[in-house]
């Protein structure tokens, strides 16, 4: 018996450990949530806010020659009330600074991390969605081909 709680145990553990492996978002996920929380992102230059707004404009060849762009996040943290169902916050950690959006910018980057795979949390009334750290990396040239490739995320519920 007691062996039997033992391995319980460590499946338990396993398990656990499985979630928070790396998980992943490629093609049109990986590059949403990029372009979006990357636009908030103060490491990335004016030409790259550009670039990430062109995408997001489905102008995908105006920049093929631009070089890769890595938007990281410490944490993405959002939450959506169905209690109240107009709000929507998301805090969004770059190093030291954080930055908070409410509203239809918040819904912005909650949807685009549902579309990546990241599942609700939540109760009481309030739903999270929330992943640390959150690297992509955008490669202009690829994304250019519109063959569906050049967009990539790592990212880890948290």
């Amino acid at each position: 018996m007691l062996r039997l709680i033992g391995l319980g145990l460590a499946m338990g553990l396993a398990l656990g450990a499985g979630a928070a492996a790396a998980q992943t978002a490629s093609d049109h996920d990986a590059l949403a949530l990029a372009a979006i929380v990357g636009g908030y992102s103060p490491s990335l230059s004016a030409a790259q806010k550009a670039v990430l707004a062109d995408y997001l404009a489905s102008d995908p060849r105006k920049d093929a020659k631009a070089a890769k762009i890595v938007v990281a996040a410490a944490q993405v943290k959002c939450l959506a009330s169905n209690v109240d169902v107009t709000r929507f916050e998301c805090d969004l950690t770059f190093g030291k600074a954080t930055q908070t959006l409410k509203g239809r910018k918040a819904f912005e980057i909650y949807a685009a991390l549902g579309d990546a795979g990241v599942q609700d949390d939540g109760a009481a009334g309030t739903l999270y969605r929330s992943v640390a750290p959150l690297t992509c990396t955008l490669t202009p040239s690829a994304i250019a081909q519109e063959g569906g490739g050049g967009a990539d995320c790592t990212y880890k519920v948290s």
